[in-house]
């Protein structure tokens, strides 16, 4: 399913980007790592090349909120021996974590530009190589905070539903032209993003968000792979996770006391300071 086939991975030099790469360069892909750091990039290239010397990966500096950017990377990289991609894995992005009151306007902007938006440009650059193809695939990173409210992540929240909604949308649209789409909604998990978070974040999104466990970057990888090699559309990593993912869509009203209730316990407010 993956040998010899051209993936490109946004966001590819650090957490399931980066673990993701891994996987996808042992079972034989031609990598694609795009991202903005070139000093990461290269590191998880070496890294790459170290545990799988066979491998085949370039890397691309690129800014995904600039759409010139990411059209001109995708056709550099359609130009290169790797050539045109078979495969996207849309995985930038951030994550801010604040009381909305407390959330600039220009946290909202950037990070629409970076998750909905750089998943948009990415998308809208790689459609014309896979209509050339005769179909393609499309991996989209979205998050357990776009399918159910999150205290604290009105930015963050706000991004992943578009992404989940625009995929919803383009899986039914783009069927007909042989392109798949995977959507994931994975629960918190270990990143450097939610390392940085965890200097400042507030105790309400603290408790809701640690009612479900916390996964590691290799864990929701592994379950990417296997929800993608079976052909499951929404893939949600974890067993705990993903049985509250169906008890938010089967029992709404449940779900939703279970985490009002985590949040009163350990409500202080924006005005605490």
């Amino acid at each position: 399913m993956f040998k010899n086939k051209t993936v490109i991975i946004t966001g590819g030099s650090s957490g399931v980007g980066r673990e993701l790469a891994m996987r996808l360069a042992k079972r034989g892909a031609r990598l694609a790592l795009v991202a903005r750091d070139p000093n990461k990039l290269f590191a998880t290239k070496e890294e790459i090349a170290a545990a799988h010397p066979r491998a085949t990966v370039e890397i691309f500096c690129c800014d995904v909120t600039d759409n010139d950017s990411v059209q001109a990377t995708f056709q550099v990289i359609a130009d290169s021996p790797l050539r045109a991609p078979h495969m996207l894995v849309n995985s930038a992005g951030i994550l801010i974590e604040n009381y909305f009151e407390k959330l600039p306007l220009d946290v909202f902007r950037k990070t629409m530009d970076i998750n909905f938006f750089g998943t948009l440009h990415c998308m809208r650059a790689a459609l014309p190589f896979f209509k050339e193809r005769g179909g393609g695939r499309i991996i989209n990173m979205s998050s357990l905070s776009g399918v159910m409210g999150v205290f604290g992540y009105s930015a963050y929240c706000a991004s992943k539903y578009a992404v989940k909604g625009l995929t919803d949308t383009l899986r039914v649209e783009l069927r007909p032209q042989n392109i798949r789409f995977h959507v994931v909604c994975p629960p918190e998990f270990d990143s450097p993003m939610v390392r940085e978070m965890n200097k400042t974040r507030t105790p309400e999104n603290l408790a809701m968000a640690h009612m479900l466990p916390v996964l590691t970057a290799p864990q929701v990888a592994d379950e990417i792979m296997s929800g993608v090699r079976a052909g499951r559309y929404e893939i949600v990593p974890g067993a705990i996770p993903r049985a509250a993912y169906f008890l938010d869509k089967l029992l709404p009203g449940p779900s939703r006391a279970l985490t009002d209730m985590a949040v009163r316990r350990s409500y202080k407010g924006p005005d605490k300071d």
